[in-house]
């Protein structure tokens, strides 16, 4: 063979079939990588419980990215038929095997896809270290309850009594002027000013004039106020005060002489007059007794209609009460 510079390609005199030295070292170099590699894994499976027991470590290394396979180039060496093959410049010494040197591309290429192992201080080999992104918790928020605006329940009011003691004291008015009127015609009948032809003729004369309406009104006024005074009190209250509105019934039939003179044409000596020849007068006393009488009976209705108001406002009370103590509730469509 004759000699080649540095570089230079090499003709290849193997006849096929044939296997040469470098190939059969290539050969045996793989078997002892593959070799190695068992002997690795049986450490690591041997070792797994001895690695538990050990103290944990601090420390964790990454895995090194795994290189890529190279091509295969083969180291000359001394005294081969290949003295004068080119030189792998990336050949590494100590990967000596039968008098040929492996090369180190093909150890990479056997633990490229192999997970990286971790070997601490104590001489344990750590099982492969898998890195785990760290997980986003995300915070979970108690939902707080919102607050449920209940209405509270009002208090009832009071029912009063005296709208009723004004209709009421309309019928007793109608009553007071009934009488009043027939008490009149009567003691004109007894003086002989009425008689059985004119007693119509009298009557609608006393229905439009001022001393029939006055002390109609005067008593309805009284009836009305006393009513608002008592409202719901009991019957004794208009047996007592009624006699007030018997005064202001008395008071109105004066009033109504004055006002059928008429006062405004009278001069006051001639008013003082009027008033004293009525003071006495039977007419004057037929209104103080009516106002006073029809004030007990009618007032006894209100005082009764007055009993039931206070009854129910009582329950509405208990009731109101009740609905307190129970406290809110929801109510659930």
């Amino acid at each position: 063979m004759s000699d080649h510079k540095y570089g230079e390609p090499v003709e290849d005199s193997t006849a096929p079939g044939e296997t040469t030295s470098a190939d059969e070292a290539v050969a045996r170099a793989h078997e002892g990588l593959a070799d190695a590699e068992a002997a690795s894994r049986d450490v690591v499976e041997g070792d797994d419980v001895a690695r538990h027991d050990a103290a944990p470590h601090t420390e964790t290394y990454a895995a090194e990215p795994a290189v890529a396979d190279a091509p295969t180039v083969v180291a000359p060496v001394a005294g081969s038929l290949y003295a004068d093959d080119p030189v792998d410049e990336s050949y590494t010494p100590g990967a000596y095997s039968d008098g040929v040197y492996a090369q180190e591309s093909s150890s990479t290429s056997a633990y490229a896809d192999a997970p990286t192992e971790i070997v601490t201080p104590a001489g344990h080999v750590d099982a492969p270290t898998e890195v785990v992104a760290p997980a986003v918790v995300t915070p979970v928020v108690a939902s707080t309850p919102q607050p449920i605006f209940v209405q509270a329940p009002e208090a009832p009011r009071p029912r009063g009594n005296r709208a009723a003691a004004g209709l009421i004291g309309l019928l007793a008015a109608v009553a007071f002027g009934m009488l009043y009127l027939a008490a009149a015609l009567g003691l004109r009948a007894i003086d002989g000013e009425v008689t059985g032809a004119n007693v119509g003729t009298e009557a609608l004369a006393a229905l439009s004039s001022w001393w029939f309406w006055v002390p109609v009104v005067v008593f309805y006024l009284a009836f009305w106020l006393l009513g608002a005074i008592i409202n719901r009190g009991s019957w004794a209250h208009w047996v007592i005060f009624g006699l007030l509105v018997g005064v202001a019934s008395y008071g109105g039939h004066l009033l109504g002489q004055l006002f059928q003179a008429p006062f405004w044409q009278l001069t006051a000596s001639q008013g003082q007059e009027v008033v004293r020849g009525q003071l006495l007068a039977p007419l004057a006393i037929v209104a103080f007794v009516l106002g006073r009488e029809l004030t007990i009976w009618f007032g006894g209705w209100v005082a009764a209609r007055g009993k039931r108001v206070s009854e129910l406002n009582r329950e509405a009370q208990r009731e109101y009460e009740r609905t307190l103590e129970a406290g809110p509730r929801l109510h659930q469509s």
